[in-house]
């Protein structure tokens, strides 16, 4: 039986599936949503895996549980480690943020990555779209988890990483919702490359896809519920600071996933 009035369950390891939520509520205004952020295990990045997968199957359990009628991997580690298999699983339709960034890459010819070592080892956006350059950096996600996206410490960082890109490069893939709070530092490095973040184009793809099966919801009050497995005051702190209101918060133990 389709319920449109169940809110919608979007989670990540910290405050980047922010940038995925934003998108969300800016295309599905009248949508209520559910955000996970598990800031007790972040990063994911240089996490095995099979245990990405296994907080990934928890986490959905979790907002289940909560009664939500759609779920949003806005975690690429999340993405590559757990999809499809939450998609054939599970009883409610879920997106992943891969497939539809790669979608926008392809209209580009020289098209690179940065992400985290789990995402660039799994080769999981490889499926969809032919990479030149590929590019691990695991000191992307500490660096917006302590709020230090403009700081220089950053823009030293982006310059180490990114000194070996192609010098024709196109796009650039950021292959973790975190990465967006740091364009403006890695348009400094690489002024010119089309930067590819996958919320809007996630945003899109929900969109279309809740209207095809007749679940948006049509008397709902754009509503946000967060959840965090850590310490909810830095969390909401953070996410103040990147501009995301934070109206009703709670925290979720470990042991109750």
């Amino acid at each position: 039986m389709k319920e449109p009035g169940r809110p919608i369950g979007v989670f990540d390891s910290g405050v980047g599936g922010l940038t995925v939520l934003q998108a969300l509520k800016e295309a599905l205004p009248r949508e209520d949503f559910l955000y996970f952020g598990d800031t007790a295990r972040v990063p994911y990045g240089g996490k095995p895996l099979a245990m990405v997968r296994r907080f990934a199957w928890e986490i959905s359990g979790f907002l289940l549980r909560q009664g939500v009628k759609a779920i949003v991997v806005a975690c690429n580690t999340a993405s590559s480690a757990a999809l499809p298999d939450l998609a054939e699983d599970l009883s409610v339709p879920v997106f992943g943020v891969l497939e539809p960034a790669a979608r926008v890459a392809r209209a580009h010819g020289k098209v690179g990555l940065i992400g985290t070592q789990a995402t660039v080892e799994s080769r999981a956006y490889e499926r969809y779209v032919p990479l030149a350059w590929a590019k691990a950096c695991p000191l992307f996600v500490p660096l917006v988890e302590e709020g230090l996206w403009d700081d220089p410490v950053a823009l030293l960082v982006a310059r180490h990483y990114l000194e070996e890109a192609p010098k024709d490069l196109e796009a650039l893939i950021l292959g973790c919702t975190h990465y967006p709070f740091l364009k403006g530092t890695l348009r400094k490095v690489l002024p010119g490359v089309r930067l590819i973040d996958s919320a809007e184009a996630t945003a899109k793809e929900v969109a279309e896809a809740l209207a095809r099966e007749g679940l948006l919801n049509p008397h709902g009050r754009g509503e946000v519920v967060h959840y965090v497995t850590g310490d909810p005051e830095s969390y909401k702190n953070l996410a103040e600071r990147l501009g995301v209101r934070v109206e009703v918060l709670k925290r979720v133990s470990l042991e109750e996933l």
